[in-house]
Order: structure tokens, then sequence, then C-alpha cells
């Protein structure tokens, strides 16, 4: 998996524009496009007719195809005009480059992400190699060519996160100007209430515990965490540059609003909160404490 599938491919766009890039995408991913479209749930005209640009991909599609090629999603939009405004991972926090043919990339993608089901389902003790041969269709031998260990594996699933949440946002948050429904969509984005989420918030959790105890992963976990913490603070900057967010220190209210959604995250997580309670209680946060014109009154 691959932040810069030129890098990954040897080849760049010859055109401009979404299409243009992934086209390159699925040419590298070792998957037909008829294939690609049936794992993105659409019909093969209607991926044909947005690769030669008569349609738009949607940001469902693009956050589909993001995950089956291996490349991100800002990747795919980064010719285009419009800015993300997310904060893109720093070097090394992404899944990891390999230098290897498309079959193997594609290989390596799926095992990664039936181990990084398994373990956020059942934990890092509760999987083995075997469970996740079986559920990525492979032998435990095929899983130990590409890892090691299951420990190697394992380290692979907060890269793997991070990608999906930044994907996510890039994908949803292009095309929404308005800087407060920048921040509570943003918000959403990161509710865990479906299955995804839900995942990569188990990971977060599993990560935490064992930095709190062992201290291993401190680079990997903090650097991953500040990127979702940039990515509020820039909404929350652009918020405050038009008036409509608090003129309060930036990097106080970027805290106050991470530490809420993280607290509130884990205790829908076990049970002890309903996703709807959790985003009432976010949206009332900002309406309080971010919010200029419920503070000028």
């Amino acid at each position: 998996m691959t932040e810069h599938v030129g890098d990954h491919l040897g080849a760049q766009p010859t055109g401009r524009g979404v299409a243009a890039r992934a086209r390159v995408a699925i040419r590298g991913s070792g998957l037909p496009q008829r294939e690609i479209a049936a794992r993105m749930g659409i019909d093969p005209t209607k991926l044909s007719k947005s690769l030669r640009q008569t349609r738009k991909f949607t940001p469902q599609e693009l956050l589909h195809l993001a995950r089956l090629t291996g490349v991100t999603v800002d990747w795919l939009l980064s010719d285009e005009d419009s800015d993300t405004g997310v904060a893109a991972p720093a070097d090394g926090l992404l899944p990891n480059e390999h230098d290897e043919s498309d079959g193997h990339a594609l290989r390596r993608r799926t095992i990664v992400e039936h181990a990084w089901r398994l373990f956020a389902e059942r934990g890092f003790a509760g999987v083995r190699i075997s469970d996740i041969a079986q559920a990525a269709n492979t032998s435990s031998a095929t899983v130990h060519y590409y890892f090691a260990s299951k420990q190697d594996l394992f380290d692979e699933a907060l890269p793997y996160s991070v990608k999906l949440a930044y994907d996510r946002q890039s994908a949803a948050l292009s095309s929404i100007d308005d800087p407060l429904e920048r921040l509570r969509t943003l918000v959403r984005l990161q509710l865990p209430a479906d299955d995804v989420v839900r995942a990569e918030w188990s990971i977060w959790l599993q990560t935490w515990g064992v930095v709190t105890l062992t201290g291993n992963w401190r680079d990997e976990h903090s650097g991953s965490y500040r990127r979702w913490w940039l990515t509020v603070r820039e909404t929350i900057a652009a918020g405050q540059e038009s008036g409509a967010i608090v003129p309060e220190p930036l990097d106080d209210l970027t805290d106050a609003l991470t530490a809420f959604i993280d607290g509130l995250g884990i205790r829908v997580l076990t049970g002890l909160l309903q996703p709807d309670d959790m985003i009432r209680q976010v949206d009332q946060f900002i309406d309080r404490v971010l919010l200029a014109e419920r503070k000028a009154s």
C-alpha cells in the first residue's frame, strides 16, 4: 500500500484530474476494472464513464477506489482545484510501501485488511495467523511470506486505520466550504457508529493501551493522533478567519474539542452512550464553547 501510486507503479498519470489518476490506480491494483466496479458496488458502465470524465466520482466511490487500489483519496484529488483541508499524515504513518509486483501488493493489502478487521473485533490476543489466512482466503504460509509474525501484522493496523480516516475525511470535506459545516461533518465522520469507524476506534484503543503500558509505538501513535488533531485545528482556524468561531487560543480550542470527542467516543464504544447522544453533545459543545454568535449573545 502506498500514498503515492506513482512511487508504487513507476508511472504517473498522463492527464490531469481524478480520472487520469484513477486510471493509473486501477492499472496498478492487480484487479480487473470490472472487478473494481463490482467491489465498489457500481455498474461497470458508471466506472467507465467516470474514467472518461463523462460523470463524476461520488465521495463514497472515491473512498472505495482508494481502499481497493491502495492509493489515498488525497492523491486522487491532488490535481483538482479544491483543497480538502485535511492534514496529511507525516512520512511513515501510512501503510508501508514495498517494491513488489501488482499481484503481491494486492495480496498484501488483502491480508492487512482482513487482519485489521479481526484485530478490531477480537483483540490482538484473540487472533491467530490461521484466522487471518482463512479470512483472506489464503494459507498461513502465504501470510508468513509477507509478515514474519502476528506482531508485524498488528503494526500495520494503526497505519491502515490512519489511511481509512484520512481517505474518508478527504473525500467528504473537499466539497464543503462553510467552516462550521466542515467542523460538524468532520466530527460525524469520526463517530464510532458504523462498523468501519468502530473498528478504527478499537485499534486506537488497543494501541493506546500498549503505549500506556510499554511505551511501544509512542512515535507512531503521537504522529498519527497529531494528524487528526491538526485537521481539527485547521478547520477551527478557518472558522476563526470567517468570524464564525470565537477568537480564543487556537490550540486550546482544539485540545478541548478533541479531548471531548475522545471521551465520548470511548463511552460509545463501551456501550455507555449512544451515537446519537454523542453527536448531540458534541453539537452542543461546539455551540456553547466555539460558536462566536452564541458567545456574543
